[in-house]
């Protein structure tokens, strides 16, 4: 199997058991992470990236969560661990399986605005979380940070990429 396949296979696989909720499902996060690191990527290469793409989008996704955005259905500070955990996973993909999706911008805005929809839309469709302001003026607020986010993370990739070949 191509490693681009094996990566979006495996992201698909990792984004199911976060989104099927926590603690008995997280152990497919850790085969993932481990299956695409020996066979994919490396965390020589790769663990900034990782880090910074997990850091950034459970940043954002905490900060709307103080804001009212998403509701866990508990009072929490911080977005649960599955939720953070999918942004571990979309570091993977960034220069594999999405690496296509990087340039032009726009492309990278228009991925960014359906990723979006799909991955805060099943989240709710599967009562994960609840959107209090409605879910079409919600989705549509979190297709537009995640239009602005995407080039943002692929930003971290070319310069994590670029401080391992000097020019």
């Amino acid at each position: 199997m191509p490693k681009t396949s094996l990566n979006a296979l495996l992201f698909i696989c990792g984004w199911l058991a976060c989104l099927l909720g926590g603690g008995p499902w997280l152990w497919v996060v850790a085969v993932v992470l481990l299956v695409h690191l020996l066979h994919i990527g490396s965390w020589q290469r790769e663990g900034k990236l990782l880090m910074s793409v997990f850091l950034f989008g459970s940043a954002v996704d905490s900060f709307l969560l103080q804001l009212g955005v998403f509701d866990f259905g508990e009072p929490r500070q911080l977005v649960p661990l599955n939720q953070a955990l999918t942004w571990l996973l979309l570091g993977t993909t960034l220069c594999h399986c999405l690496a296509w999706t990087a340039r032009p911008l726009w492309r990278a805005s228009l991925i960014g605005a359906g990723f979006a929809l799909l991955s805060y839309g099943a989240s709710t469709w599967l009562n994960v979380m609840s959107l209090p302001y409605g879910n079409t003026a919600t989705l549509t607020l979190l297709a537009a940070i995640w239009a602005a986010g995407l080039p943002v993370l692929h930003g971290f990739a070319r310069l994590y990429s670029a401080d391992r070949h000097p020019a």
